[in-house]
């Protein structure tokens, strides 16, 4: 009998040990799925919170660049359908668009999508000062998107959004100032421009969604610059710029063939949508003739 009751003692403990270790394993697994929960949620408050117009740097944002804010919500549109198309985070991607620009705050007036009144500081200014200007962009606005409490990733996104590319429009002016004629812009250079001083430094992506943003950016820019955007010249442009990143190698891994494809057809069909061309509206009469006073009233014998 001592036996038996010793084997049915150590049987109860070992059941026994066993639930309590069954518990534990449970709420350790609860406690992680609310640890995790809630910081995606919270995660998601900021992000969705960041999204509106009433955020302080947004407020910012509109009012000391407008042009600047028109670029980025235009971006913000692509880069969203871009990220739904190949199955990554859209709000990550939308929200990472809003601020991707958001350091140009510090000198709007340096970028030309502000400047209004069509006068340029960067007209007769030494080339590397104007790139080191474009380039600030990037690191302030990783500062103030820190300074307004916006999650790491949307940082990422804005440090990320231009990778390492060169700054081509002032290195090609470094390189063939006081040249005859710089048509031909890569042979034409100048010993004492270094492409190491034209280059973005926040990184490459790191993030697929950074890697969206880059190219809705870059995209959106292209079809800005262009004089009567078609269709096709759209899709051409897009083309383009994707091929000249991966080319430039700021696209490390995160895009396939077919991502290619769809972020071509939602970005073609987002910027002809915005760029189509549009009938041409009469002109207005300053004043009605007394022929026509009575044009809108009700038609005689009706």
């Amino acid at each position: 009998m001592p036996q038996v009751a010793a084997g049915l003692s150590a049987q109860v403990l070992s059941m026994m040990y066993g639930a309590l270790s069954a518990s534990v394993a449970v709420l350790v697994l609860l406690g992680g799925i609310y640890l995790l929960r809630r910081t995606r949620d919270g995660r998601l408050d900021a992000l969705f919170t960041a999204c509106g117009s009433s955020f302080p740097l947004m407020k910012r944002l509109m009012a000391e660049a407008p042009g600047t804010f028109a670029h980025s919500m235009a971006v913000a549109n692509l880069a969203e359908a871009g990220a739904e198309a190949i199955g990554v985070d859209p709000l990550l991607a939308r929200v990472g668009a809003y601020y991707h620009d958001v350091g140009k705050i510090a000198q709007p007036e340096y970028f030309f999508e502000n400047q209004a009144d069509g006068e340029n500081p960067h007209d007769g200014s030494d080339p590397a000062d104007s790139a080191r200007i474009i380039r600030a962009h990037v690191d302030r606005g990783v500062e103030l998107a820190r300074e307004a409490g916006l999650p790491a990733e949307v940082l990422k996104i804005i440090a990320e959004h231009h990778g390492t590319s060169l700054v081509r429009y002032f290195f090609y002016k470094a390189s063939c100032e006081d040249k005859a004629s710089c048509e031909d812009k890569v042979s034409c250079g100048d010993a004492s421009a270094f492409e190491a001083d034209f280059r973005y430094t926040g990184g490459k992506p790191s993030i697929p969604e950074a890697a969206v943003v880059m190219l809705a950016d870059a995209s959106e820019a292209c079809v800005r610059a262009m004089r009567r955007p078609s269709p096709a010249g759209i899709e051409s442009c897009v083309r383009g710029v994707i091929a000249e990143r991966e080319g430039d190698g700021q696209l490390p891994g995160f895009l396939t063939g077919e991502d290619v494809e769809r972020l071509v057809e939602v970005f073609v069909r987002g910027l002809v949508s915005q760029w189509h061309e549009r009938c041409e509206y009469p002109e207005y009469l300053p004043e009605r003739s007394p022929s026509i006073a009575d044009q809108r009233s009700q038609p005689q014998g009706s």
